[in-house]
């Protein structure tokens, strides 16, 4: 009596599926949409409240940015591994809570390393929860992708992100201050204490309301302005290159019958 053995059948169409999908992906459209076309607080306007109320300062906008860019690649991750698992019934409440579970843990590292500037933050630390941006990529992106680019959409999103702050920071603290980079030392140690430029000097007469919340809207607002240029006249050049002629000699076709 012959003991035979069958050999189990492994199906290789969803790696290979999943393989393809990910070659497929345009790495260079993903970080432009990231960065500008799609960018989540100039394009999108989400996450205003945190972007708004805590730009004062460029310390401060460092600090909200890289904690909301470690949130979006860490949910991108694990919403890209449990996409093909969890069922669209519990969909955005597994995702709430991937993002809360991340958020806590960022806002655990700011208490250990960073404490003074985790109390200046206050609030929106856990308020990332609640950004859009983050739980929008989510659904949006992660959990119709694979790994990788999942992971470069949550980097490039969160860096779009982060810049803006930066730009909001450094700008309202220029006007409202006259220097830059005041109290690094927060979030880099007591080596970054000497980081602070006074640009305008010692005299410069304080632009308060750069500081305050209507400044915030100001600012905002001509950087999404800017922005609206840059794109008009980016969409006229591509016009104007399109309706251009073609140099050169040209063929005429003739038809019909020539007696």
């Amino acid at each position: 009596m012959n003991d035979t053995v069958s050999n189990p059948v492994i199906d290789d169409a969803p790696i290979a599926d999943e393989a393809k999908k990910a070659s497929s992906v345009n790495y260079s459209e993903i970080s432009k949409n990231g960065l500008w076309t799609n960018n989540p607080a100039l394009v999108q306007l989400l996450g205003l409240c945190p972007l708004l109320a805590v730009s004062g300062s460029v310390v401060n906008a460092l600090g909200l940015g890289l904690a909301t860019m470690l949130v979006l690649m860490g949910s991108n991750i694990v919403v890209s591994l449990i996409r093909n698992v969890v069922s669209d019934a519990v969909k955005l409440p597994a995702f709430v809570m991937i993002i809360a579970a991340f958020t806590t843990a960022t806002e655990l590292l700011m208490q250990a390393y960073t404490y003074e500037l985790y109390q200046i933050l206050g609030i929106f630390i856990p308020l990332i929860v609640t950004n859009c941006a983050i739980l929008g990529r989510a659904d949006a992106f992660a959990c119709k992708n694979p790994l990788l680019p999942s992971i470069v959409d949550g980097f490039m999103m969160g860096l779009g992100f982060l810049l803006v702050l930066l730009a909001l920071g450094a700008i309202r603290e220029l006007l409202g201050t006259g220097h830059l980079f005041a109290d690094m030392q927060l979030l880099f140690g007591e080596g970054a204490r000497h980081w602070k430029l006074n640009i305008f000097g010692e005299n410069y007469p304080s632009f308060i309301i750069a500081l305050l919340p209507p400044g915030a809207f100001l600012v905002t607002g001509f950087l999404i302005a800017i922005k609206n240029v840059f794109d008009e006249r980016e969409k006229k050049r591509l016009a104007a290159q399109k309706a251009k002629p073609v140099k050169g000699s040209k063929r005429v076709r003739t038809t019909g019958v020539i007696n």
